[in-house]
Order: C-alpha cells, then structure tokens, then sequence
C-alpha cells in the first residue's frame, strides 16, 4: 500500500531531522518520535481490519490525525530551533501531502474492492 510505504519512507526522514534537535527540545522529539510511528501503525493495524470498511477507516482517521499533529510540532521546532527552519518545513511539507493522501484513501475505500 503507498500510503504505508510513504509513511515508513518519511519516518525515516523524521528520525534523521530529529537527531539534529537539541536535547532541550526533549518534548518536542518525544512527540514528534510517536506521531511518526503511530501513522504507519494505525495504517498497518486498519488495514489487517479492511474486511470492515468503518474499522478501517477508523484507522485511517487516527494516522491522519498523527500527521496533522507530527505538522504542528515540526512547527514547534522550528520556533525553538531557528537554524533548522528549512528542513523542518520540508518534512512538514511532506507530511502534508501523505495526509492528502490518507485522507484520498480514505474516501475511496470501499470493503473487499480495493
């Protein structure tokens, strides 16, 4: 599934970003370290329930929700951390468009018809 794939590809891009946070944005990493794995697992865990349409899109609502969060602290560094302004805005930037394409997903789903 791309949204998957994507969402593992990114999470890797986040963990190489976050290496570059200071340690006194602590709370700012450890948020950002939990939204960035909880999309491809809510996205796994939805899709292992697919034969339930609601289920499955349940899933998908949360990843979405942890891409819109993972944004705003993306955001959060980039207040804190000036320097590293550019390349938070990038990762943001992706994220954006996965959740368009969480969201697409999940508009077109259909139970046993994709």
């Amino acid at each position: 599934m791309t949204v998957y794939n994507e969402s593992f590809r990114l999470l890797r891009k986040l963990y190489e970003f976050i290496i570059k946070v200071p340690k006194s944005e602590y709370d700012s990493v450890l948020q950002s370290k939990k939204c960035g794995k909880s999309i491809p697992a809510n996205i796994a865990e939805g899709f292992a329930k697919r034969s339930s349409e609601k289920e499955f899109k349940w899933f998908l609502k949360i990843a979405l929700g942890s891409c819109d969060e993972l944004i705003t602290h993306l955001r959060a560094i980039t207040v804190a951390v000036p320097r590293l302004h550019n390349e938070a805005k990038e990762l943001a930037d992706d994220y954006k468009v996965l959740s368009k394409r969480i969201n697409a997903l999940h508009a077109v789903w259909k139970s046993g018809k994709f």
